[in-house]
């Protein structure tokens, strides 16, 4: 599976009033803690891939009840593009975080940093926008689909800069550095 992705800094309230007035409204909000890990047979900074347990909480919405926290790890492949942040991924849900945690700490796998973020989500014209508030980083955008086939990115990438471009906003100001990559930069 890919994950074609666009991603760039922009002020919500304007976002907000541009999903408004294309009708979209709150698919679910959330809370991620993404706890990132270093390989001990490869230096994932090289080779540019990525390793996370991602424990996400629902925040309440309209006083519903919300599930517990769920947990999944994520497997990232390096970028196979120029033009977006889409990258083979490979993910699936643990059933306990902790023991998932554990495992990988048997195996010799280190927790490197981790990044935390609450995301709104909305879909648009079968695209799935998120107006995150990362920690330490501040507002962005990400507008992303998923597509089984690498012939097809080109297209799905281009309907997310239409997405992008129907919101105010410019795909070509995108940003393609991953959020941890954002993180640890500005800690250097």
């Amino acid at each position: 599976m890919y994950e074609v992705e666009l991603k760039l800094r922009a002020d919500h309230d304007a976002v907000r009033a541009a999903l408004d007035d294309a009708g979209a409204t709150p698919d679910r909000q959330v809370r991620q803690v993404d706890t990132y890990y270093d390989a001990p047979h490869r230096d994932f900074a090289e080779t540019d891939e990525a390793l996370r347990l991602r424990e996400e909480t629902r925040e309440r919405v309209g006083g519903e009840e919300q599930p517990d926290p769920t947990t999944r790890i994520t497997y990232k492949g390096p970028l196979v593009e120029a033009e977006s942040k889409t990258r083979e991924e490979h993910e699936t849900a643990v059933a306990d975080g902790d023991e998932a945690a554990g495992i990988l700490a048997g195996l010799g796998f280190e927790p490197a940093a981790v990044v935390e973020k609450e995301r709104t989500f909305f879909e648009v014209d079968g695209y799935t926008v998120s107006l995150d508030r990362v920690d330490g980083l501040g507002e962005f955008v990400e507008v992303e689909a998923e597509t089984a086939e690498s012939g097809d990115v080109a297209a799905v990438r281009e309907g997310a800069a239409e997405v992008l471009r129907g919101l105010g906003l410019d795909p070509d100001e995108q940003v393609r550095t991953s959020y941890l990559g954002l993180l640890l930069d500005a800690d250097a």
